[in-house]
């Protein structure tokens, strides 16, 4: 298919902020008095805002989830992310050929709040790629897996969502492509996760953002 437009997700895709997010989280939440692992936190809420897992965290922490601990949180993994942050191996010459390719028709639509996405795309250059084309579930009447910021991002391009690609790297993530009627690649860098990502919707799973380009026709 020729597509008409390429959605990105942010995290996990573009950029490699997954650990980082989560490790100050999982730290929160064992001050808290929850202990996790980083694997077991991932699980938990990896392509997920923490505001909707609320009452989990309260149930093993035994406390309200309360504004001022989210305002924390948020400044705390903002302040980790400017210090660590990374690309994804291979975006950028991904993104900048696929940006080529299809005219600028490019988006980030991201399950995560605009100010950490536009800092992320800031801090590690892919910033200019997007400009004017960044959607955040936030602001969504609901966030993935719905897939309300992929049909926000298709419709700003003028593009049909079933002429849309949308990249993810995660079952929720890749509920929401399907659910907007895209044809969703997920990139998996490790192939511990390709059973979940295609039971889950996703057409083609992918190792590496190398790749991407000629997946997509580019």
């Amino acid at each position: 298919m020729k597509f008409e437009a390429i959605l990105f997700d942010c995290d996990g895709v573009l950029v490699d902020s997954e650990p980082i997010t989560n490790g100050v989280l999982r730290d929160m939440l064992e001050e808290a008095g929850w202990a996790l692992t980083p694997e077991e936190c991932m699980r938990i809420f990896i392509g997920k805002m923490v505001r909707s897992e609320a009452a989990r965290i309260e149930h093993h922490t035994g406390r309200p989830l309360t504004d001022a601990w989210m305002a924390d949180f948020y400044a705390r993994r903002n302040a980790a992310l400017q210090a660590q942050l990374t690309t994804i191996e291979h975006i950028h010459g991904a993104v900048e050929r696929v940006h080529a390719h299809h005219g600028g028709r490019i988006a980030c639509a991201s399950g995560a709040d605009r100010f950490k996405v536009e800092l992320q795309l800031a801090k590690v250059g892919l910033a200019p790629y997007f400009a004017g084309r960044v959607f955040s579930g936030h602001e969504m009447p609901a966030t993935k897996p719905a897939p309300d910021v992929y049909l926000a991002a298709a419709a700003a391009l003028q593009a049909a969502p079933a002429r849309c690609a949308v990249v993810e790297d995660t079952v929720t993530g890749v509920t929401a492509g399907v659910a907007a009627g895209a044809t969703v690649y997920a990139y998996a860098p490790h192939d511990s996760s390709d059973g979940a990502l295609r039971a889950a919707g996703a057409s083609h799973v992918f190792r590496s953002m190398a790749e991407l380009p000629a997946l997509l026709g580019c």
